[in-house]
């Protein structure tokens, strides 16, 4: 079976990123932002949740600035709709990938998606390109475009 860095690199073969394996791990937004040499905020944390609508669960991928918390009450405002925590299986299930090394994009099948406005403050931002060691550059912007997310206010500082 082939790895998770693999499998998102054949996801997003035809978008011309340049994914970069890190000697140390990239696991934290904190971590990622030390291997990368840039600012906690350009790291991207891709978090799953579950957006609850009576006995439907779907899942929630939301995209959050590394200097940000993901705030379940502005989730829920954003779609409308109760939102949970996911566990690890429902992220591994949902995106294909393990948490921590979770990608904003290249999922087996396309994930709702809403971006946190604070990214867009960054010309460019670093991802999880499938694994806790491997991470792309791209520019906020685009990561809006290829993930068809949705531009909320969905996080807090801290």
């Amino acid at each position: 079976m082939a790895s998770g860095a693999e499998r998102f690199a054949a996801a997003t073969a035809g978008l011309g990123l340049s994914p970069v394996r890190m000697p140390d791990s990239t696991h934290t937004a904190a971590e990622a932002a030390a291997a990368v040499g840039c600012e906690v905020g350009a790291i991207v944390k891709s978090l799953v949740f579950v957006a609850v609508d009576g006995d439907e669960r779907s899942p929630l991928l939301a995209l959050v600035a590394g200097d940000r918390r993901a705030d379940l009450d502005l989730l829920a405002e954003a779609v409308g709709m109760p939102v949970e925590k996911a566990d690890a299986k429902t992220v591994k299930a949902a995106t294909g990938y393990s948490i921590g090394g979770v990608p904003p994009i290249g999922h087996p099948s396309p994930v709702r998606t809403l971006v946190d406005e604070s990214l867009l403050r960054f010309d460019t931002v670093w991802s999880a390109a499938g694994s806790a060691y491997d991470v792309f550059p791209a520019s906020p912007h685009d990561i809006v475009a290829w993930s068809n997310g949705t531009v909320a206010a969905i996080a807090t500082e801290g």
